[in-house]
């Protein structure tokens, strides 16, 4: 299969440099200065131990051509509304899009575009960042990629792409309930991420106060309830897997948002919190914590991008 990957930031160029490793047709379309770094650098990979280089094949938005068989699309909700104009060019009849982008919002703008039947849904989890040279830095070794219909089942379509797509260098799952994932992920991401800006720390920094464990489970609990409401509710065992991440005592873990807000970047609100606090609000769930957070987030949104 012929795969586009769109963007190739922490999350994109991970994820599709295990792809071109394990020899598939993988080309990552990029901005031009992207394009350039990428070029003079080649597209390099370190931390925990791993230092890798790749010169993979690149395409800008005006150089496509064709369709490709595989679309993943890798790039942060504000830039979205682009991407898909950008590569509308290689989605053909038969072309698969699979989105990595947090929350749900997503799914509407693809499927209005594209075509429900076209969009999959897609989980990635890889603790990774952009570092000052432009390299993808590795800070943590978490690694997985889930994949699934929107509709639910596993359909051969799905069946055949998660051969392609299950290489070494991540944990692969193809889902019966991608719809599902995606809430327990959202869910995650929420809480990870109001704990550490509201607080301004990694989880070991929150659970070293007194009244900073108690802080995490009742963020945790109200993203939980949001999903049970929608109705995905988080398993048990999946939320106590969460409460243990985001109550560690000692624990380096920040959320992605947390570095973006520390390093005065803008951050995903919106999708990751705006959305969510939205949904709770119709679906009459209570959220204060959330709440605090979004304005928290929206405060330092407008600060950076006014």
């Amino acid at each position: 299969m012929r795969i586009l990957v769109v963007g190739a930031g922490a999350t994109g160029g991970f994820f599709g440099a295990r792809l071109v490793r394990a020899g598939r047709d993988v080309t990552f379309l990029v901005r031009p200065r992207r394009a350039a770094l990428l070029r003079e650098r080649g597209l390099r990979i370190t931390g925990l131990g791993e230092n890798e280089i790749l010169r993979p094949e690149l395409v800008t938005a005006a150089e496509l051509a064709e369709p490709y068989d595989v679309v993943l699309v890798s790039v942060k909700a504000a830039a979205l509304e682009r991407a898909v104009e950008d590569v509308a060019p290689a989605v053909g009849p038969r072309t698969v899009i699979v989105p990595f982008l947090n929350g749900m919002a997503h799914l509407d703008t693809l499927n209005a575009r594209f075509g429900k039947e076209s969009v999959l849904g897609g989980v990635v989890k890889v603790m990774t960042t952009i570092n000052a040279d432009g390299d993808i830095l590795r800070v943590g070794p978490l690694a997985g990629f889930v994949l699934g219909e929107q509709g639910g089942g596993i359909s051969p379509r799905v069946a055949e792409l998660g051969k392609e797509l299950d290489v070494d260098g991540y944990e692969f799952t193809v889902s019966a309930d991608i719809i599902g994932e995606m809430w327990r992920k959202w869910a995650f991401i929420a809480s990870l991420g109001a704990i550490t800006c509201l607080m301004r720390g990694s989880v070991g920094d929150v659970a070293a106060v007194p009244g900073g464990a108690e802080f995490a489970r009742a963020v945790i609990a109200e993203a939980a309830a949001v999903a049970s409401a929608a109705g995905h509710p988080v398993p048990d065992a999946e939320l106590e897997a969460s409460t243990a991440i985001c109550t560690r005592a000692g624990s380096p873990v920040t959320s992605s948002m947390y570095r973006d807000v520390a390093a005065g970047n803008p951050a995903e609100v919106e999708h990751v919190f705006g959305d969510l606090v939205a949904r709770a609000r119709a679906m009459s769930v209570d959220t204060p914590l959330l709440d605090l957070a979004t304005l928290h987030l929206r405060v330092h949104q407008h600060r950076v991008t006014s």
